[in-house]
């Protein structure tokens, strides 16, 4: 089986090939990057039509790169939502032309499940196949959650945010500091070099019941910490100060939140199961350690895709296809798009 994946959701174009046999082929991803970061973050418009005009050159440039013919595949995955409207059109209407020239399967992916699935396709740290169940924190720019997974299209929300997603109070935070978009790997490079007992920052929701997040205090406490600096830009070792402060706060609510629910989870699945982290946050190093460490201290095996799998990518869209086709879940061609789609099976 060979899918042709199409992934338009935000500010990435991105088409790869992969195959039943859990090759990649191609994988061709296009930044956005240059183009949104005067604005300090993406800007809808901006993002539509830079898909537009690149989408077919990164379909081309990927099946070049696969040495794969139309007619050599099994079907066509694409992003169905959640996303930006602009830019999921941009990419069902291109797999919808696809799929009725060539009549091939159109498989409508959640972006979520994307991520879901990712490490079914990639394997865990010790290069063993995840099966399911298994318990997944999808942590991202606009997603924070806590789900069982029981099978493919198959989940169960144990918490989820109350306001912000982690990466928006990563890439808040790190405009407040001047830092610039993305925000994520800059603070997580400054956090490298400070002090995190530093500036005093909440735990929001920490050691209260269940596994839901909240960000949003913390974000307005690190703008609160920033006025209390004396004015002008801020120095360097603020900046470093302030952005260990504010992993370390980060870390500590992830802990206490997936403690709560590994605990469920193994309540509900005796025989455990893989714990796995997914998302763009889920690049972060430091983050990634302390969950595999908390992993480790319930015996669960752990699991977290590359790191240049992590952010969003066509190849976990077209592995989602992968696990979609064999079950026979495909999509007609009057699928629309879905800005919101959540995971939940009853949504």
């Amino acid at each position: 089986m060979i899918i042709l994946g199409i992934e338009t959701s935000c500010d990435e174009t991105s088409a790869a090939i992969v195959t039943s046999k859990k090759e990649i082929l191609a994988n061709e991803v296009f930044s956005q990057l240059e183009e949104h970061k005067p604005y300090g973050g993406v800007v809808p418009e901006i993002a539509a039509r830079s898909h537009i005009s690149i989408l077919d050159t990164i379909i081309k440039r990927t099946m070049d790169k696969a040495k794969i013919e139309f007619p050599e595949l099994s079907g066509v995955a694409v992003t169905g939502g959640p996303g930006l409207v602009g830019g999921l059109l941009v990419g069902i209407t291109t797999a919808k032309a696809i799929s009725f020239a060539h009549r091939l399967p159109f498989i409508a992916v959640n972006h979520l499940e994307g991520h879901a699935l990712t490490v079914r396709l990639t394997g865990d740290n010790s290069g063993k196949n995840v099966s399911f169940p298994y318990l997944l924190l999808l942590i991202s720019g606009g997603h924070c959650q806590i789900l069982i997974v029981d099978g493919v299209s198959d989940y169960k929300r144990l918490g989820s945010t109350i306001d912000d997603a982690l990466g928006e109070a990563f890439d808040k935070s790190s405009k407040m500091m001047g830092l610039g978009y993305p925000g994520g790997p800059k603070v997580e490079q400054y956090a490298k070099l400070g002090l995190k007992t530093r500036f005093p920052l909440p735990r929001p929701l920490k050691g209260r019941p269940g596994c839901n997040f909240s960000f949003s205090g913390l974000k307005t406490k690190v703008r609160q910490t920033i006025e209390s600096l004396p004015p002008g830009p801020l120095n360097t070792r603020d900046i470093q100060d302030l952005c260990a402060s504010f992993q370390d706060a980060v870390g500590e609510v992830l802990i206490d939140r997936c403690t709560h629910a590994i605990e469920e989870f193994l309540s509900k699945h005796s025989n455990g199961g893989h714990f796995v982290v997914a998302g763009g946050v889920a690049a972060n190093i430091n983050l990634r350690q302390r969950l595999m460490k908390l992993a480790e201290n319930y015996n669960l095996p752990f699991a977290c895709p590359p790191i240049n799998l992590c952010t969003d990518n066509a190849a976990m869209i077209a592995w989602a296809g992968v696990e979609l086709l064999k079950n026979n879940k495909t999509n007609n061609l009057d699928f629309c798009a879905r800005p919101k789609w959540p995971l939940e099976p009853s949504s």
